[in-house]
């Protein structure tokens, strides 16, 4: 997982001079980003006799106005422009009802084109197994800037099957007006981190926003401790567990504890397990929460219209504190490489969405627009896209990501299988709530691989 951090190391670099004296670009709002389609030179424009071509994409972006749904929005809409002949023909869910119906897809006669995929062994490697995927061709990305070792887990027996959309990284977005009003510091013990849920009912306001519900951000939460526990081999103490059916490593029992520690000291906002991924997000938008767990996917909120301008100008950012007696250093993070694209093979237009997807990828479309408008750390290299005019959470996300000296990789949750996923976080909510203990957590673990 360290080589995800050359990227990091070169965007810093270029993050530090854009600063001396680049010239300033735009951030991120809710109009569409800006295309440079002139440059798009991955599929070429058509002849006038071609054929017309309609590609069916099934996405897990529903919002199409703000974030990485619109940035999405824009290279399709950037595409047919320059291919008249091509309709792009978008279904969008949120991730719970999308897996849902991907299902769905995938027992029935016809896939979409182009779809969203994940490239953790909880969803793909079925997938994968049931022949459901085109095989790519990876020489048409070798100039394509992916970070060394994003596209692994898109990838079995040496074949490449999809292509990585983001660098993910678990993170606690804090709000700076809050913390100042109220004196407090940003915490560097998980201890100062728990104090501040007492500290924050005080203020009336919820310490973290979690989204308790989706249950996989808690199976994250879990993993990021695991990190400050253990620092180094996380991922690989995962796989080793879950083939193995043995988490009898104190690691576990270790993070565990420290995750119901967070619910018995009143860090989670009341009823989280209840609340879904809108419904905590809009309690820290709202100002009624002073931070709130999320993947590095939310900076948008910095720059999104959409949210107050006196909560989006006051976002900052800080990783997981250190765990008294644990290994990991303020340094040692949880991330990967998560969400991207695959085309279907059994898919109507399976030439044609490989064209589309090459497209979307060139280094001037997802990663130039996405850096550019503040909404994400691609899996390519953006570092020559810094301009020093980023968000200040853009910057605070990224000097992380280049001062990280271990990466957790695949979150626990999606080391397995789908059944050994869906044991995982309905059980870790269990563990977060109360309902079971450590020992119990684990032993559901051991049941499935």
């Amino acid at each position: 997982m360290k080589k995800l951090l050359s990227i990091a190391l070169a965007t810093s670099m270029a993050l530090s001079l854009a600063a001396c004296g680049a010239p300033a670009s735009s951030t991120a709002s809710s109009t569409a980003p800006a295309a440079d389609s002139a440059s798009s030179t991955a599929s070429s424009a058509p002849a006038e006799s071609a054929e017309p071509v309609t590609i069916k994409v099934f996405s897990n972006l529903p919002d199409r106005t703000t974030g990485q749904g619109l940035v999405e929005q824009t290279i399709f809409d950037s595409y047919m422009a320059a291919n008249p002949n091509v309709t792009i023909e978008c279904e969008e869910l949120d991730d719970a009802a999308y897996k849902t119906k991907f299902k769905a897809y995938a027992a029935g006669s016809q896939m979409p084109d182009l779809v969203s995929v994940w490239g953790q062994p909880g969803f793909i490697d079925e997938v994968i197994d049931a022949g459901l995927l085109a095989e790519l061709n990876p020489d048409d990305y070798k100039d394509y800037g992916f970070v060394n070792g994003s596209l692994d887990g898109f990838s079995a027996d040496g074949k490449l099957y999809g292509l990585a959309r983001n660098t993910d990284m678990a993170a606690f977005f804090y709000n700076a007006k809050i913390f100042e009003d109220n004196g407090w510091a940003v915490p560097t013990t998980y201890d100062e981190l728990l104090a501040l849920a007492d500290k924050a009912k005080a203020a009336g306001v919820a310490a973290v926003s979690m989204d308790g519900a989706d249950k996989w951000p808690l199976a994250v939460y879990l993993t990021d401790l695991m990190e400050k526990v253990d620092a180094t081999g996380v991922m690989t103490k995962n796989h080793d567990a879950i083939t193995g059916k043995d988490f009898s490593d104190p690691t576990y029992t270790k993070a565990c504890e420290l995750l119901q520690q967070a619910t018995t000291a009143g860090l989670f906002q009341p009823g989280y397990e209840t609340a879904d991924y809108g419904t905590a997000k809009n309690l820290f938008t709202n100002g009624q929460a002073a931070m709130f767990y999320m993947g590095s996917w939310e900076m948008s909120m910095a720059s999104s219209e959409d949210i107050p301008e006196d909560i989006r100008n006051n976002i900052k950012v800080f990783t997981m504190p250190t765990v008294e007696g644990g290994k990991g250093t303020a340094t040692d993070i949880s991330a990967w490489n998560g969400g991207g694209y695959s085309v279907t093979a059994s898919g109507a237009q399976k030439e044609e969405a490989i064209k589309l997807l090459n497209y979307m990828f060139q280094p001037d479309q997802w990663t130039r627009i996405a850096w550019e408008n503040g909404v994400c750390m691609s899996a390519q290299d953006f570092s020559k896209f810094a301009t020093g005019s980023e968000t200040q959470t853009q910057k605070d996300l990224m000097n992380i990501f280049a001062a990280a000296t271990n990466l957790s990789g695949t979150p626990l949750n999606d080391m397995g299988t789908s059944q050994f996923k869906t044991v995982c976080e309905d059980s870790v909510q269990e563990l977060a709530i109360g309902k079971i203990d450590a020992a119990a957590f684990l032993d559901k673990l051991t049941t499935v691989g």
